[in-house]
């Protein structure tokens, strides 16, 4: 029907959930963590090996209209090789990342993560993808403990192989509203938790767009949002970014412009390069290069490097404490 009506693709959320077991075994309590979901291996409805017989059916209507329909998972699962079922060649087309949207902010950890991505979804031919921020997480700049750590995540994940999934707000920096009066919350699980978990509200708050003062343009007019915008978000509006060039909305454009330009990035290989502990350097082909320093001391850059892009101005030629550039050569 969709597809039919012109739409380029469909977001099939919970894509892990859609086959059950018949026999319908009591659950009992089931804890579903938001940013670290339970081991899901033998849940009687998610994940179930049934499911991709649905998506390969699928896939066969998606076919019928030209290869330029998209399905996207998201698909909260147990390992890479997991959600690489997925997105095989006779099945759905991409899936959110949700192992690179939980990791914390550590070298080691985001390497590995990084590499057991590619590796599982190379291995079926699938595109890798990458995702910081979504509807039922905390927004990553509240998450990794400031803007200054989400500059640099983002100049990471926009130089990665494959694709990127951007949450609206997260291009202006927006944090989590963790301060939501407890008559405004609308999240269910606020009230199936018995009001012991405010749940998912505080990433839902409705952009700020313009002006200097609650609903910043997003209603048209007066009438107050669904949940209340805080009134500093007046200097995060896209209006107010958008006139200062170091602000997170230019640092978003200028990085996507460069993702489009450069025939490095996008789709492709990368290289790790020697670097300190707590330092992630890479290399895309043809010329790129990308140096995120997680590590408490400034990173010297190689003598002649041509700096592209950086996430925070450079310490006398080095990458400061949570930075990431782009460079211009391997």
């Amino acid at each position: 029907f969709w597809f039919a009506r012109g739409v380029d693709g469909v977001r099939i959320d919970v894509a892990h959930g859609l086959l059950k077991d018949p026999a319908f075994p009591d659950l009992g309590h089931d804890e579903e963590g938001i940013v670290q979901p339970p081991d899901r291996g033998a849940h009687p409805h998610w994940d179930l090996d049934g499911v991709h017989d649905v998506y390969r059916a699928w896939r066969k209507v998606a076919g019928e209209f030209g290869p330029d329909r998209v399905f996207v998972a998201e698909a909260w699962v147990d390992r890479p090789d997991r959600l690489a079922r997925y997105v095989r060649p006779d099945e759905l087309h991409t899936a959110f990342n949700f192992d690179f949207l939980r990791c914390d902010w550590d070298a080691g950890a985001l390497r590995e993560v990084i590499d057991r991505t590619l590796e599982a979804l190379g291995a079926v031919g699938a595109p890798a993808t990458w995702v910081l921020s979504n509807h039922d997480v905390v927004r990553h700049v509240t998450r990794f403990g400031g803007p200054r750590r989400a500059r640099a995540a983002v100049l990471l994940m926009l130089a990665l192989p494959g694709g990127a999934y951007l949450y609206q707000g997260e291009e202006l920096g927006l944090e989590e509203i963790e301060d939501l009066p407890e008559e405004v919350l609308a999240d269910p699980t606020w009230e199936r938790s018995g009001h012991t978990r405010r749940g998912r509200d505080g990433c839902r708050v409705p952009l700020p767009w313009s002006g200097s003062a609650p609903p910043f343009g997003f209603t048209g007019g007066d009438a107050p949002t669904w949940l209340p915008q805080p009134a500093h978000w007046r200097t995060l509006t896209a209006e107010a970014q958008a006139a200062d060039p170091g602000s997170m909305l230019c640092l978003y454009r200028a990085a996507l412009a460069a993702r489009r330009e450069h025939p490095a990035l996008g789709d492709g290989t990368m290289t790790w390069l020697p670097a300190r502990d707590g330092v992630l350097s890479f290399s895309r082909e043809p010329g790129f290069r990308c140096v995120v320093n997680l590590s408490a001391e400034p990173y010297e850059l190689p003598d002649g490097a041509r700096v592209l892009l950086a996430s925070e101005p450079l310490d006398d030629g080095r990458v400061p404490t949570d930075g990431a550039v782009w460079l211009a050569g391997s």
